[in-house]
């Protein structure tokens, strides 16, 4: 059995204890933060934050988190394993109230390349929990990814136990339009562009829109066939979502690299990707 199962345990663990702390929040009025690049934050960010801490604190391994402190970058890259944190993926989302939001959870190892400005590491596991759908996702390397619907209420059984559970991805049925995640009204030049490929090679394209990391669900379980994002996203936005969908057949590749997506880049910022 895979040494990751205990870990992804710790992982899974964490994301429901951290959903717990933010459906407390999103019950009552929300206040709303601005850090200093001007994106939101609240209470609910913070609370999701400390609980995952405390429950990966219990594995020994390292938590880069966006709610953490900031890590000197000789520091994360001399890690051999990590645990790569969103605790509150969709903070905009979460204050609209739409439902659309998640907890981010990736173990990240050191992948064997070289080390680089390009980054040292991918992800090997991962766990992305949809709060107000009570939704989780996870994969492992080479056990496959997975959909658990009433997650919670499987709450303290294995990993392993909750695979068996759940539906494997990607699911038998895809729609036959070719679909990509993408939205025309807050779209890019880039993303129209691809969008204007697909066309030429499909035919007929379908759009479908979901908020934060949900979207590489969608390509994951096969209810879309893209995800083309040529907007700024951190590392802890994509790469719970990178495992889940490495284990389901698909890919998430850099275009800047025309590779897969690395993580522990001296800068977190993600480059342009597309998942297909």
């Amino acid at each position: 059995m895979s040494d990751l199962l205990p870990l992804l345990d710790h992982a899974i663990a964490a994301a429901f204890a951290a959903g717990t702390e933010i459906l407390d929040v999103y019950t009552r009025p929300i206040n709303v933060e601005l850090k200093d690049d001007r994106s939101p934050l609240t209470e609910a960010d913070k609370r999701a934050h400390l609980v995952i801490a405390a429950e990966l604190g219990k594995t020994a391994l390292p938590v880069l988190s966006e709610e953490g402190k900031q890590i000197d970058l000789a520091e994360r890259q001399s890690w051999g394993r990590y645990w790569l944190v969103d605790p509150l993926d969709g903070t905009k989302e979460f204050i609209k109230r739409n439902g659309e939001f998640t907890v981010n959870i990736a173990l990240v190892e050191r992948d064997g390349l070289p080390l680089s400005d390009l980054g040292a590491g991918s992800p090997i596991a991962g766990v992305l929990y949809v709060p107000v759908k009570d939704m989780l996702y996870f994969a492992w390397n080479g056990g496959g990814a997975y959909r658990l619907a009433k997650a919670k209420t499987f709450a303290g059984r294995s990993a392993y136990e909750l695979a068996a559970q759940a539906d494997r991805l990607p699911m038998p049925d895809s729609p036959k339009t070719f679909t990509i995640v993408a939205s025309r009204s807050h779209s890019s030049s880039e993303t129209e562009a691809y969008i204007a490929r697909m066309e030429q090679q499909h035919g007929q394209v379908a759009l479908t829109s979901m908020g934060s990391a949900l979207k590489i669900c969608l390509v994951a379980e096969g209810a879309a066939h893209a995800y083309p994002r040529f907007a700024p996203t951190m590392e802890w936005d994509t790469a719970a979502g990178h495992a889940i969908a490495n284990e389901a057949g698909k890919q998430l590749m850099d275009v800047t690299t025309n590779a897969p997506m690395r993580y522990n880049r001296s800068s977190l910022v993600n480059n342009g990707f597309i998942v297909q």
